[in-house]
Order: structure tokens, then sequence, then C-alpha cells
């Protein structure tokens, strides 16, 4: 493995280390305090809008062609368990993190954006669909981006070690 490609799954393995904690901290305490504040409705929607403006989204949306480039070289350039493991890596992220986000989160998202702050539709949606909901499968975000950083870190790491004789 060249040097070039060990740097980039390196920074790899940090940018899914990155967004995963972004999701953690929305499963862990974010979406509860907006929950408990009263204006979690109307404070989503300006998250939901200001998300794309924030290297958070270049990293988001950046790591999922650099997982698919990555498995398909691991699997027709590496080889063996190591290669087996980052192929894994840009597996889980593409469908675990980009997959979810694409099919669940942002359906959320775009109805939610929809309605009115402060109506009470929009709070019953709020509470009934979107908190469980949106919270749910940002766990399974959270829990994927772990996962790609683990094995992409246990690729990596089997691919320079020396086989044990």
């Amino acid at each position: 493995m060249s040097l070039l490609i060990l740097f980039l799954m390196q920074i790899a393995i940090l940018a899914y280390a990155l967004v995963g904690g972004v999701f953690l901290a929305f499963s862990d305490f974010i979406m509860r305090s907006l929950a408990l504040s009263g204006a979690g409705a109307g404070t989503m929607q300006v998250i939901n809008r200001e998300v794309f403006r924030w290297v958070f989204m270049g990293l988001f949306l950046g790591l999922a062609p650099l997982s698919l480039v990555m498995a398909l070289y691991a699997l027709l350039t590496v080889g063996g368990s190591g290669g087996l493991l980052i192929a894994m890596a840009g597996l889980v992220y593409l469908v675990g993190v980009f997959g979810v986000t694409v099919l669940r989160n942002v359906p959320l998202n775009n109805a939610l954006a929809d309605l009115t702050e402060g109506a009470p539709e929009t709070e019953r949606f709020w509470t009934a669909t979107y908190l469980p909901r949106w919270t749910f499968w940002n766990s399974v975000r959270a829990g994927a981006c772990t996962i790609s950083a683990a094995l992409l870190l246990l690729g990596v790491w089997a691919t320079v070690q020396p086989p044990i004789a």
C-alpha cells in the first residue's frame, strides 16, 4: 500500500470518527435537550437548514465517494483480511450512514421543514414521530460511523503489519 493511500485511509478514519461524534452528540443529549426546551421543532428546523453550510456536510458527503473508492481499491488491490476489513468499512458507511440518511433522516427533515413552527400539528409530529424515529436512525448512523472507523483502523493495521510466523 502506497504512503498516499495509507495517509488517505488514516484521514478517513478521523473523518468517520468526527462525523460519528456529531451523530452521537445529537442522539445522546441534543435531541433530548431540544425535546425539553419547548422550542425543539423550530430549533431543529434551523439546524437542518444550517447544516448545509458547515464543515460537517463536506465530511459527510465527501466520505461517500471516498468509502466507495476505498472499498473497491481494497477488494481489487489489497486483498486478504486487511482488504476485506477496509472494504467492509466503506460499505458500512455507504449503507449505515449515507443510505440511512437519504432513506430515513432526510425524509423526516423534509416533513418537519414543511410544517409551521409553533402550530399544533407541528408539535404533534415533532413529539410523536420526528423525535423517536429521527433519533433512532441517527443512533444507527452514529454506530455505523464507529464501526466504519474501527474496521478501517483494523484493516489498515492488518495491511501494514508483517505476517505472524
